[in-house]
C-alpha cells in the first residue's frame, strides 16, 4: 500500500486500477482486535508495494455483496479476513467470475485456511495474498445457491456450532468448540437420516452427517491435533464425500473419534462413507444444519458439488 491513509468504504469505488486488492474484513471474527489488524495489513501490504481498499462487514450478507461487487469493478483479487463464514460469504460473492479469492485467518477456528496451507499470521498470509499462486478448488452449493469450502452437516456438529456461542468463543478461542463438543458428545443426537446420493436412498440412525468438500480438521491453540474425517477426502476430485457418523452410546462416541483420529475408517458399521456430486439429507425428527461453521436451519438439507467453483490464491510451494 502507498503512503495514503487505508481507505474505510461502504463498497468499492466506482473505478479501480486492476492492480487493486479488495479486504472484507469481518470485526466480530476471532480475537485479534480489528484496528490492530488493520495496522499489520497495512504494513504488510506496504512492504510488497500492494495497493488495496477495505470494506468492514457489519451484518450476514455483506461480505457476499462486497466480493460481488468487488469482482464487477476489476479488483485483482478479493481477500476475506475472518472466518470460514466470511470465506463462506466471499466465496459466494466470487463463484462463476475470474476474480481469485485470497484468505488471512482471523477467526476462530480457520479450516479453510488450513486446508489450503495458507499461514496463520497475517505477515505469511499477505504474502500468499499477494504473490500466491491461483489454483481452482471444488466447492458445495447448497439448495439456496449459498456455497462452501469446508463442508455442510445435519445432528451433532451443528449442534456443537451451535453451542460455542460468540460469548464463548470470544473468551475462549477455540476452546468454546471443544467445551461445546463435549457437552453434545454426553448424549450425541440420534435421528433416522434418508441420505439420497445420487440417486441412491441410504437410511441410518446417526448422530451427524458431513457433507465434506475438504477434509482436514486442526485445532492449533492446543498442542496441534490434525484430523481427517474421512478417507481420500478432497476438494480437487468434483465429489462430496458424505460422512455417517453413527455412534450408540458415550462410549462409542469415545471410540469413533479414536477411530477417526487414527485414520481407521474401514471395518467399523458405525463409520460409513459415500461419494456424490448431489445429495439430500432428511432426518426424524429434524435435525440442526451448518454449513462452514454457521448455523443455517434444520433438515432436510440439499447441496451439490460444483467442480473448480472458484480459484484461490495459495501458497507457491
Amino acid at each position: 500500500m502507498s503512503d495514503q491513509p487505508i481507505r474505510h468504504t461502504a463498497s468499492p469505488p466506482a473505478i479501480v486500477p486492476g492492480s487493486r486488492t479488495m479486504i472484507v474484513i469481518n470485526p466480530a471474527a476471532g480475537q485479534l482486535d480489528t484496528e490492530r489488524a488493520l495496522r499489520l495489513l497495512a504494513g504488510a501490504f506496504a512492504v510488497r508495494g500492494a495497493s488495496f481498499d477495505v470494506v468492514h462487514t457489519q451484518a450476514g450478507g455483506d461480505a457476499e455483496r462486497a466480493a460481488r461487487e468487488a469482482a464487477s469493478h476489476g479488483y485483482r483479487a478479493v481477500v476475506a479476513v475472518g472466518g470460514d463464514g466470511t470465506v463462506a460469504e466471499v466465496i459466494t460473492g466470487l463463484a462463476g467470475t475470474s476474480v481469485p479469492l485470497g484468505i488471512i485467518p482471523k477467526g476462530t477456528a480457520n479450516q479453510v485456511a488450513c486446508n489450503l496451507g495458507i499461514p496463520g499470521d497475517i505477515e505469511g498470509a499477505v504474502d500468499v495474498a499477494v504473490n500466491g499462486v491461483v489454483a481452482p478448488i471444488d466447492l458445495g452449493q447448497l439448495g439456496d445457491g449459498r456455497y462452501f469450502a469446508l463442508a455442510a452437516g445435519a445432528g451433532w456438529d451443528a449442534a456443537v456450532i451451535s453451542a460455542a456461542t460468540r460469548e464463548l468463543k470470544d473468551r475462549w478461542g477455540f476452546g468454546a468448540y471443544v467445551f461445546a463438543a463435549l457437552k453434545a458428545g454426553i448424549t450425541p443426537p440420534v435421528a433416522r437420516y434418508r441420505i439420497t446420493a445420487d440417486g441412491v436412498e441410504t437410511e441410518v440412525d446417526a448422530a451427524m452427517v458431513l457433507l465434506a468438500n475438504m477434509g482436514q480438521f486442526v485445532a492449533k491453540p492446543f498442542p496441534s491435533v490434525e484430523v481427517h474425517v474421512g478417507p481420500a477426502v478432497s476438494y480437487q476430485d468434483g465429489m462430496l464425500d458424505v460422512c455417517i457418523f453413527a455412534p450408540r452410546t458415550l462410549p462409542d462416541v469415545a471410540a469413533l473419534l479414536w477411530r477417526v483420529a487414527s485414520r481407521q475408517y474401514l471395518g467399523d458399521e458405525r463409520l460409513i462413507y459415500l461419494k456424490a456430486a448431489e445429495i439430500t439429507l432428511e432426518s426424524d425428527p429434524p435435525v440442526i444444519t451448518e454449513f462452514d461453521g454457521e448455523v443455517i436451519g434444520h433438515t432436510p438439507l440439499t447441496a451439490r458439488s460444483v467442480p473448480g467453483g472458484v480459484t484461490v490464491l495459495v501458497p507457491r510451494t
